[in-house]
């Protein structure tokens, strides 16, 4: 094979959850390395956020010192399976590192920095004007001593020719833009290539008008692969790649031992639940073969070595969990699944717990057979009730999603969510609750009285009026006064590991045994 000249450097930027490798830039590198394409990745947002709290400076208060004096302590002891073994030993760790990255912004009085999460309030991240001001103020930005001091030199020793941005979360958008701005003006030859699950969202809308054309060269929505080696100048010979992780300092993730992220799919093989963004942005789902998942799980768990795998497809396939069961990945592992009555069949459960699955997601969204039949779910209650208990049976943790304030619920159905939450507390290792939002282009969306969810341009989102009265002042009265007062989900919602919730849940699966030796984590 003729190798093109072009080479790219991959960069995940801040700010996001560091527990594991980006899947985004692994999975491009994986693909385009395969077609022997020159590739370096950079996980931008794991190396910020070490900087930042290994340079904070010392501040005053008590809290406050302890964090800052055993910051490097706290960061060892997140990458330690020992501190898993005790929740407060490692929740008291986790937020002290977050005091540290809090106090790492406190200069900048509109900075919200999280472990999770980045907002500013001097910007609306939902609006591509201030998406431009935050690029145009690069130098105000927190980020920029690093850009300057540790990215541009590695820019100038490596010389790429192109620089790809995945820009996934919301919380990335502002520093994403910063950066932009920055390696815009700094090398400004480089094309700029734009892409990721947010910026698929913004172009999947129908009134998308590329606002950062002065600013970026290309834009790609949707898998970035092909489109990516046809601008580096590759022909597609190999559809399916394993993604490759070399060039990232895989011991440095917040983690007792390496989480390998993988997508068997894209898009969601269900895709008819009303309240999801999948069906509004019209997303086709993409599965990879089973057998091509299996062989890549299988050379990656006896090249790496993972203490987890996550499995980050929308949800996985029964065909794909029959196949785990066939031939165990060599690593335990998670990942979201539909309630199915593959789940329901106890012996089954067993498998999976004997192919290494120690946690499964699972989106229930309401203890109301209405409001589920409303959102074209899918599923029965009675159907929940038997996977519920079969996995309690066979020892797989579940962490239960629950989402409140669609169209058809009020709060009669809101207690109805909390009387089977109760009813089921013993099945239910993990919670999630959320808020209800209307994608832009919902099938109810023209059914209500809309209202603008943000005055950003870029908004993924619209208000309404609610056709019972159940808004969001109301559903935070009821979740904070009843549903999290229940002594027996109270204990679920105190369970949730602070800042990294899911990505950090199946260490506390009450079957997984975790080791003393650093980064080393077995399933028993």
């Amino acid at each position: 094979m003729n190798a093109p000249k072009n080479s790219i450097l991959l960069i995940h930027p801040p700010l996001a959850k560091a527990a594991e490798p980006p899947t985004g830039i692994t999975a491009l590198a994986g693909y385009l390395r395969g077609h022997g394409i020159s590739c370096a990745q950079m996980d931008a947002n794991l190396e910020i956020q070490l900087w930042l709290m290994e340079t904070a400076e010392n501040p005053q208060d008590t809290w406050s010192t302890r964090a800052h004096k055993h910051r490097l302590k706290n960061l060892a002891s997140l990458r330690t399976t020992a501190t898993y073994s005790n929740i407060d030993r490692y929740q008291r760790a986790v937020r002290d590192c977050n005091r540290v990255l809090e106090l790492a912004g406190a200069e900048y009085p509109e900075l919200s920095l999280s472990l999770a999460n980045y907002e500013d309030a001097g910007f609306d991240a939902l609006d591509s004007r201030d998406l431009l001001g935050a690029a145009a103020s690069y130098k105000q930005s927190l980020f920029f001593p690093w850009f300057r001091q540790y990215l541009a030199p590695r820019i100038e020793q490596q010389t790429p020719q192109w620089i790809g941005l995945s820009l996934c979360y919301l919380s990335q958008a502002l520093p994403t833009f910063a950066l932009i701005g920055f390696l815009r003006a700094t090398f400004p030859h480089i094309p700029l290539i734009l892409g990721g699950g947010l910026v698929t969202s913004w172009m999947s809308n129908p009134q998308w008008n590329n606002p950062f054309a002065a600013l970026v060269d290309h834009c790609i929505d949707g898998p970035g692969e092909k489109p990516l080696l046809t601008l580096l100048g590759g022909a597609e010979q190999q559809e399916e790649l394993a993604p490759d992780y070399s060039g990232l300092p895989l011991s440095d993730y917040l983690a007792p031992g390496l989480i390998l992220p993988y997508a068997a799919s894209r898009g969601c093989y269900w895709n008819k639940c009303s309240f999801c963004p999948e069906p509004a942005e019209a997303s086709r789902y993409r599965p990879v073969e089973v057998a091509v998942v299996m062989e890549h799980l299988h050379g990656l768990c006896r090249k790496m070595q993972p203490a987890l795998i996550h499995l980050l497809d929308n949800a996985v396939t029964p065909s794909l969990m029959e196949a785990l069961c066939a031939q165990p990945p060599g690593a335990s592992w998670y990942g979201f699944v539909r309630f199915h009555e593959q789940l329901a069949d106890p012996a089954f459960c067993r498998q999976l717990r004997a192919s290494g699955c120690v946690l499964l997601k699972l989106g229930l969204e309401s203890g109301s057979q209405e409001v589920l039949d409303a959102m074209r779910k899918g599923i029965r209650l009675e159907l929940v009730e038997k996977v519920l208990e079969a996995l309690k049976q066979a020892g797989i943790a579940t962490y239960v999603y629950l989402l409140f304030g669609t169209p058809t619920e009020s709060v009669t159905e809101a207690r109805q969510t909390l009387a089977f939450t109760k009813e089921h507390h013993e099945a239910i290792t993990f919670l999630n609750l959320a808020i209800f939002n209307m994608p832009l282009g919902s099938r109810e969306a023209d059914t209500l009285k809309a209202q603008p969810f943000s005055n950003g341009n870029l908004s993924l989102y619209q208000d309404f009026e609610h056709p019972r009265g159940w808004d969001r002042r109301n559903i935070r009265s009821f979740l904070d006064r009843e549903f999290k007062r229940v002594p027996e989900i109270s204990a679920i919602i105190q369970r949730d590991p602070p800042y990294f919730t899911s990505n950090h849940a199946p260490f506390f699966s009450p079957h997984f045994c975790l080791e003393s030796a650093p980064m080393r984590v077995k399933s028993c």
